[in-house]
């Protein structure tokens, strides 16, 4: 449904939780309206769910509330970006333009749209899982790359003329925040760092458009603190900043689910030591039945 020119999507069976379509790259400017149309749509609601900017880190609502967050930079300039990065980073960074890597800001036109179908299909497996874009056609990635085109800036990194990673920058109306929507390398050459170097030109992209943070997801799910991502987004200068997220309850299941802590999900009620075993056991999983992945 659309509210205040907004979509509005909805998840959930047994408490029905409403939330904003694009949360991060878009925001409501007036939550109050926004709930007041949920309470007259006819269609049950039970929570809404929103987050403040990352300009906004103090609470300013009373709705109930917990803590929320971004792997975020604040930028000033893409100098001063590299000068917090670690000795060893800014050489990879470096190092990537001597090894021949060109990384630069490319249309959505089709030939990026082959090179980001090529990515995708490169393997089955990623991080240790089912990667959910593998298997798409040409029409279906092209689908889900052209979001917010608007808003979105593409960054391409290159070998020999060959699209080897590639990333999509979309900022808020404002531009006074924008968020990695994608960014991916292809395997067969990850030795060359180009997810490095696609994070430099994000940050050289943002650092020219005057804005204000880069964000790149979470920087923690849960109770999964450590991984190897968050670590990948601490050596790029990424820090977790924590923003106010409300849970407005709009019917007496809504209430229910909040008290019951139910509108985090049942992973949240699984112990730690149990959810690393389980993803050990996915990896050596996945790695016996897709041989030659295992490392993907």
């Amino acid at each position: 449904m659309q509210i205040c020119g907004k979509e509005i999507r909805i998840r959930g069976r047994l408490a029905r939780i409403a939330y904003l379509d694009g949360e991060g790259y878009e925001f409501l400017d007036s939550p109050e309206e926004a709930l007041e149309f949920l309470r007259c749509s006819g269609r049950r609601v039970d929570l809404f769910t929103f987050i403040q900017r990352l300009s906004e880190p103090s609470p300013k609502y009373t709705y109930p509330m917990e803590w929320d967050n971004f792997a975020a930079l604040r930028l000033s300039s893409f100098d001063d970006w590299m000068a917090r990065l670690r000795p060893r980073i800014r050489t990879t960074v470096r190092k990537t333009e001597k090894d021949g890597v060109l990384v630069r800001e490319v249309p959505f036109d089709d030939a990026l749209t082959r090179g980001i179908h090529a990515i995708y299909n490169e393997t089955p497996i990623r991080q240790g899982r089912r990667f959910w874009h593998y298997g798409k056609d040409l029409e279906a990635v092209r689908r889900v790359s052209a979001t917010f085109l608007d808003r979105s800036v593409f960054i391409g990194a290159f070998f020999q003329e060959k699209l080897i990673g590639f990333a999509k920058l979309v900022g808020s109306q404002d531009w006074q925040q924008a968020g990695l929507m994608h960014i991916l390398s292809s395997i067969q050459h990850r030795d060359k760092a180009p997810t490095n170097a696609l994070i430099a030109q994000a940050v050289r992209s943002c650092a020219e458009r005057q804005v204000k943070y880069l964000w790149y997801t979470n920087f923690t799910y849960g109770k999964r603190q450590h991984d190897s991502l968050a670590e990948f987004k601490r050596r790029n200068a990424f820090e977790k900043v924590e923003v106010p997220r409300y849970y407005v309850p709009l019917t007496a299941v809504g209430r229910v689910a909040l008290r019951l802590g139910l509108h985090r999900g049942l992973i949240d009620y699984v112990p730690a030591p149990v959810a690393v075993a389980y993803r050990s056991v996915r990896k050596s999983w996945y790695a016996k039945r897709f041989p030659g992945f295992e490392n993907a």
